[in-house]
């Protein structure tokens, strides 16, 4: 059971709620976010929901049978929209397109990446800072420098900041700098980073483990929710199977049912999830059909001198080409969903 409590309810009718739900056998958790207030109620005993609902301080009450209830569809209908300052928005009814580099390079490389996709009109650059790397000697990234002259021109031109934060000490560092804490595969199931990125305001891109379950993948969700942070994002990067014609098997599937059972915001990786520069355009196009918000792909203005990723990253005249068809995509999509 999912009670939603009024936001500035009193400390005596909260408590009162609390004696109510003990006597009947549930045991409350309270769950405190910028935007609500929530119990989140464990029990087996039957009871009355209408009860509860009519005690004081009750906005609305939710039988969610889901083991992760905050993250959802059972009690919220409606998709979460993720809104910025300056407007900027993560919803159902617009796509978002991420694009930047696998990694940081140098200032002159971020330079040309912000005024492509300035000129294509991309809010949102993703570029890593912090490297997790398969080999301890490859490219680890420039750190907190490289995403400090990273975020200075993205945001002299009205550009959102995505970076991968790795480690619970790296938050408070990058916190001035970056728009969306973005978690990667390795770390997701990473519950210490995740509490931690539940207690800050910022949104949290998440992406599911390689080899995770798609229950894993909505528990780890949940950490974060219940932590306090409402702004999460899903994101589907493939996973890790017997296939080793490609790098990793883009998981389709995945999006319908995560748009199925979840409430929060659906993105898609084709460039982690197929691993193949040829083959990142059609998944990129397939995941929107499938019912994504929105992609993460990786750019870079030559791929063969990239740093790392280069196999999977366009370059600038195959990115053009890629935002033009997933906006004429995503126009389809809208049309065939009003039919």
């Amino acid at each position: 059971m999912l009670i939603q409590l009024e936001k500035s309810i009193p400390a005596q009718m909260l408590d009162n709620i609390y004696k109510e739900l003990n006597h009947y056998g549930f045991k409350p958790s309270l769950v405190e976010t910028l935007q609500a207030k929530y119990l989140i109620c464990n029990g087996k005993k039957e009871a009355d929901i209408r009860h509860f609902g009519n005690l004081p301080g009750v906005l609305d009450i939710h039988i969610v049978e889901d083991a992760n209830k905050l993250v959802s569809r059972q009690w919220k209908v409606q998709d979460t929209r993720i809104l910025f300052d300056d407007g900027t928005k993560i919803s159902r009814d617009d796509l978002t397109i991420v694009m930047g580099p696998c990694s940081v390079e140098n200032e002159e490389q971020v330079v040309k990446t912000v005024e492509f996709l300035k000129e294509n009109n991309v809010k949102f650059m993703r570029g890593g800072i912090f490297k997790p790397r398969s080999s301890p000697y490859s490219f680890r990234g420039l750190g907190i420098e490289g995403l400090k002259f990273f975020s200075a021109h993205c945001r002299a031109n009205g550009i959102k900041v995505v970076s991968e934060v790795m480690q619970v000490s790296q938050i408070e560092p990058m916190y001035e700098y970056v728009d969306v804490f973005q978690v990667g595969t390795r770390n997701s199931q990473n519950y210490n980073l995740l509490d931690e990125l539940g207690k800050t305001d910022k949104p949290v891109l998440l992406k599911r483990g390689m080899s995770g379950t798609l229950q894993e993948f909505l528990a780890s969700a949940e950490y974060i929710f219940a932590n306090g942070n409402e702004k999460i994002i899903l994101c589907e990067r493939g996973i890790r199977t017997f296939e080793k014609a490609y790098r990793n098997t883009m998981d389709l599937n995945a999006i319908p049912y995560l748009r199925d059972k979840s409430h929060l915001p659906i993105f898609s990786d084709p460039s982690h999830g197929v691993g193949i520069r040829n083959y990142v355009e059609p998944m990129a196009l397939a995941s929107i059909m499938a019912g994504a918000d929105g992609v993460l792909i990786e750019i870079h203005e030559c791929p063969p001198k990239a740093f790392s990723d280069g196999d999977q990253t366009l370059d600038f005249y195959q990115a053009r080409r890629t935002i033009r068809r997933l906006r004429e995509t995503m126009e389809f999509r809208k049309k065939l969903m009003v039919q």
